[in-house]
């Protein structure tokens, strides 16, 4: 095994070098016989991400006059537990920035904010709410974040010459129908199942056939007729479909039987052969206008059952194994996948309402977007080895509550942005932050950095430069200084990231990635300062919006890029930092350091 993985490193990646360590020795011993498992189902089937989700009545507590809702009141509970009490609401200006950013990742006009400060209407927030949920951007903003489960890209890791045959020219059709979808507020249980067999559900468009791109788009390595290396794309499969949906991580059990969750190796293969199964390939659509819409998807293949290939060696191999949904979650009877590759049959068991992590996994999954850590923090890995729920009653009544709204992503979002929990301030005590310094208990509202993604989009925005528009584009180099569009429609490289992107944070496409990193260094600092980019669009607003009138032109600078006017002191010192050199290189100055500046690079 170790020849195995060593010989093909290049492409195998993290996973495999995991898997690696994870094979050495259990107890001593190497394991040998991957063929049966002494896993204690009984047992492994009272840990709480198998116990099925069940909707407790929230506590009862005192705090009326903080309580909106259920979720407040399970929130509450665990605060008074611990010795804490929550927040005020942040100010209005705060909560429409807040709502703009998370909802649509752009920020509002001073124009928009100054209305809402002003609107005296009770249900002005939610309307608020209503309002971004129907806008375009939304899609947008929501697909930034499942392109990242889905580990999208348009190309591969490794190029031979200028061999691009493994490519994804096409690969723009995926995102497109993944902001398509969040926009129409596909129901998530049909969001799950058209990805993973659109080509085989009963009266499904042609046009929902661009869903399988979230296999189609895959990584595929070259000597792909190897059945080593086959292997290895099967492991990608499941991995991202466990990981993605689940939130279990399957593929561990490549080689042994997972050491921590109840994953045989045998159910492994079970759903390896799924993929095993099905093949990667192109495929024309017949558009009204007669012309011919490439995409890339999947279909079924040569239908086989695979053997277990003893420690991950495909040379070695076991009995053979058929298609199935993993045991722990299948119950005693589970039933063989029979209809063609088994992708069907697997969408079926991923959205089964019974299923007890589907709706957990997605729910947590927006939770961590707006409060930027899940109730569960490990938001890819439920199992033994995760985090455990810091309020595993709340996360099952938001995941009952989220199949009885019929799987709806915006009213999930609406029910959580309707709290008091959300709507808490950022500004706390210093004895609150030593007492819940991780915020644990959401006594209080996380201050965070905008992601690369809404960094680049609101400086295009408030210089007036950024181009909406049609998400059925090609992706564009986010690197090119004519490419005024949102960076969601830039082009993700498995083989090289996009410097910017990697140098805030955006996570590597060769694999699934549950969550953002948040780092700060010296690097992040130059590009503020040096950038072409920043500075392009410091001299854009710096040409549309100064005027003979000095302090006029202060104060609509301040009103496009932090929404607000500029204090006493503020006027005061930009206009002696304007007075103070050449002046046009001091009014875009002055821009550029607002674009810089922590309000506007991170939301309350």
């Amino acid at each position: 095994m170790l020849r195995v993985l060593l010989k093909h490193s290049s492409v195998i990646g993290m996973r495999s070098i995991v898997l690696l360590f994870s094979l050495i020795f259990i107890n001593g011993d190497l394991q040998l016989d991957a063929n049966e498992s002494d896993i204690n189902w009984e047992q492994a089937r009272k840990f709480w991400a198998f116990v099925s989700p069940v909707k407790t009545d929230p506590p009862n507590i005192n705090g009326d006059e903080w309580i909106r809702g259920d979720i407040d009141r399970f929130i509450l509970f665990e605060m008074a537990k611990n010795g804490l009490e929550p927040e005020s609401d942040a100010s209005s200006e705060v909560l429409i920035k807040r709502l703009f950013y998370d909802l649509i990742g752009l920020p509002p006009s001073s124009d928009e904010v100054e209305r809402y400060k002003e609107d005296n209407d009770e249900k002005k927030y939610e309307k608020l709410i209503d309002h971004l949920l129907s806008r375009s951007e939304y899609g947008e903003k929501m697909a930034s974040s499942w392109l990242n489960v889905a580990r999208y890209a348009e190309d591969q890791a490794h190029q031979v010459g200028n061999d691009e045959k493994f490519f994804y020219p096409h690969a723009h059709r995926y995102r497109a129908w993944v902001i398509k979808s969040y926009n129409s507020d596909l129901p998530y249980n049909h969001f799950v199942r058209l990805q993973l067999a659109a080509d085989q559900i009963e009266g499904i468009d042609e046009k929902d056939l661009v869903a399988l791109g979230f296999l189609g788009l895959g990584p595929q390595y070259y000597d792909r007729g190897r059945l080593e290396v086959k292997a290895e794309e099967w492991e990608d499969n499941v991995d991202v479909v466990s990981r993605g949906f689940l939130g279990l991580t399957v593929a561990c059990a490549r080689c042994h039987d997972h050491k921590y969750d109840p994953i045989s190796v045998a159910d492994y293969h079970a759903l390896a052969g799924v993929f095993a199964s099905t093949v990667m390939n192109k495929r024309e659509l017949n558009n009204q206008q007669g012309s011919k819409t490439v995409i890339h998807v999947v279909s079924d293949g040569k239908v086989q059952d695979l053997p277990i290939y003893n420690r991950g060696d495909v040379q070695d191999k076991g009995k053979i194994i058929p298609r199935a949904f993993l045991k722990i979650l299948s119950g005693e009877n589970s039933k063989k996948f029979t209809r063609g590759s088994g992708r069907l049959d697997l969408a079926d068991a991923i959205s089964d309402p019974q299923n007890p992590l589907t709706a957990r996994v997605v729910v947590n999954r927006i939770w961590q977007l707006l409060f930027g850590r899940g109730l569960v923090h490990t938001t890819s890995n439920f199992g033994h080895l995760g985090a455990r729920p810091t309020h595993p009653k709340l996360l099952d009544y938001l995941a009952v509550s989220f199949i009885e709204d019929g799987w709806s992503v915006k009213r999930l979002l609406k029910r959580i942005l309707m709290s008091s929990t959300y709507r808490q301030s950022s500004f706390v005590s210093s004895d609150k932050r030593i007492k819940d310094e991780d915020n644990k208990f959401y006594s209080y509202h996380n201050k965070r950095r905008l992601s690369a993604e809404m960094i680049r989009d609101s400086m295009l925005f408030v210089s007036g430069e950024l181009e909406h528009g049609d998400s059925g584009k090609k992706s564009g180099l986010i690197s090119d200084k004519k490419n005024l569009r949102r960076t969601v429609y830039g082009r993700i490289s498995r083989k090289e990231l996009d410097h910017y992107l990697a140098l805030f944070d955006y996570p590597d496409a060769n694999i699934h990635s549950s969550s953002r990193d948040e780092t700060v260094t010296p690097s992040q600092k130059l590009f503020f300062l040096n950038s072409p980019f920043v500075l392009a669009r410091s001299n854009a607003i710096a040409s549309a919006l100064v005027d003979d009138d000095k302090m006029i032109s202060i104060t609509k600078i301040y009103r496009k890029i932090l929404s607000r006017h500029p204090s006493v002191e503020e006027l005061s010192n930009a206009s002696e930092f304007i007075k103070n050199g050449k002046e046009k290189e001091r009014w875009s100055g002055l821009a550029q350091n607002l674009l810089i500046s922590n309000e506007f690079i991170f939301r309350d």
